[in-house]
């Protein structure tokens, strides 16, 4: 196979939550694939320093400062994006927050911050990307998912909810947009060494559990996403839609 098929040359991705973490991993990968990246974040300051960083490296980058949960502010930076003719071609929804307590005790207004961050984001932001790929035929939308997917554990209860629900998300998508060749998929991360997740690993228990449950026996890197995500963007996976791939040390699979 020709590897001519994984190059992103040419092409444009908005990786939301790309500043920092699984989503600068993600666009650093992508932009050594050849895509101009489009960083996002809510700190202008921190994204323009990603943005310098980028182009330092000697990759094409812009920066779009927005929060995720603010329908306004995405609804103005694509509208901008059309102003400055970049065309999004890539969308990877990978911005998220994690809050831990017993069901019981969360207040619906902390339900719906993770349900807004997590969840309603990729469909507004999916909504915005779609509206321009539809016309032009063609667009690869790729949404964070979690192990929260599929399984739940105590106390991430809205979480699991929200990472549900971009299982389900991502399928509408494919089966409405498909026919405007667009794709739409999803990367289900396992336990990754991020700042999220920075309490779990310094907690011993916890960390003894997990590897214990963990096929790999280790904690998964960032970078480690890179390949799926250059697979989901690229011509190697025109066909693939609708689908959820998991990089969790083969978690999921195990009993």
């Amino acid at each position: 196979m020709s590897t001519s098929l994984f190059d992103l040359s040419g092409r444009t991705a908005l990786v939301t939550g790309s500043s920092r973490g699984l989503g600068r991993a993600i666009a650093e990968g992508m932009a050594k694939a050849g895509a101009k990246i489009i960083v996002n974040g809510v700190d202008p300051k921190r994204v323009e320093q990603a943005v310098a960083e980028f182009r330092a490296a000697g990759h094409q980058a812009e920066g779009a400062a927005f929060n995720v949960t603010d329908e306004p502010a995405i609804v103005a930076a694509f509208n901008d994006f059309d102003k400055k003719n970049i065309a999004v071609d890539i969308v990877v929804n990978n911005a998220g927050i994690q809050h831990r307590k017993p069901l019981v005790e969360f207040t619906t207004d902390e339900w719906r911050k993770v349900i807004e961050t997590n969840l309603t984001s990729a469909f507004v932001i999916g909504r915005e990307a779609a509206k321009r790929m539809i016309p032009r035929k063609h667009g690869k939308i790729i949404n964070i998912g979690s192990l929260g997917s599929e399984l739940a554990r105590p106390t991430i209860a809205p979480y699991t909810a929200a990472k549900g629900g971009i299982k389900n998300l991502t399928r509408s998508m494919a089966v409405e947009w498909a026919q405007h060749g667009i794709t739409a998929n999803a990367i289900g991360p396992g336990y990754m060494l991020t700042d999220m997740n920075e309490a779990l690993v310094n907690n011993t228990d916890f960390n003894n559990w997990l590897m214990g449950r963990i096929p790999s026996k280790r904690w998964g890197k960032p970078d480690e996403l890179v390949g799926a995500a250059i697979f989901l963007a690229s011509d190697a996976s025109t066909y693939v839609n609708g689908q959820i791939i998991y990089v969790d040390g083969g978690m999921i699979a195990a009993m």
